[in-house]
């Protein structure tokens, strides 16, 4: 899929995820000169991490979801639009229509 610019792929992916009741970030961009190059944005709890509270003491035990929903965005170099290059659209979870609005 081709985009004219960087914000309308973050905008159509940002639509897709608030109509199949999830949340996105931006988890990592590359840059040369500058200028974006390419672009990661992925499910916003998709990463582990370990926390520093105690497993007995947590009010949110699903704040990691190792989600690998996402899709990748680069520029084409001759052309000067974006492509969407590879897509995720599964969960590892279910999604949750009744709490989509306490997400980011």
């Amino acid at each position: 899929m081709t985009i004219n610019t960087l914000e309308d792929a973050a905008k159509f992916y940002k639509g897709y995820a608030k109509a199949t009741d999830f949340s996105t970030r931006v988890r990592s961009t590359k840059k040369k000169k500058n200028e974006i190059k390419n672009q990661l944005i992925t499910y916003s709890r998709e990463e582990k991490w370990k926390s520093k509270i105690s497993p007995t003491e947590k009010t949110n035990p699903t704040a990691s979801l190792n989600c690998p929903a996402r899709i990748y965005i680069h520029t084409l170099k001759d052309v000067g639009a974006w492509i969407i290059s590879k897509v995720v659209l599964h969960h590892s979870h279910h999604c949750c229509p009744t709490q989509v609005e306490m997400l980011k």
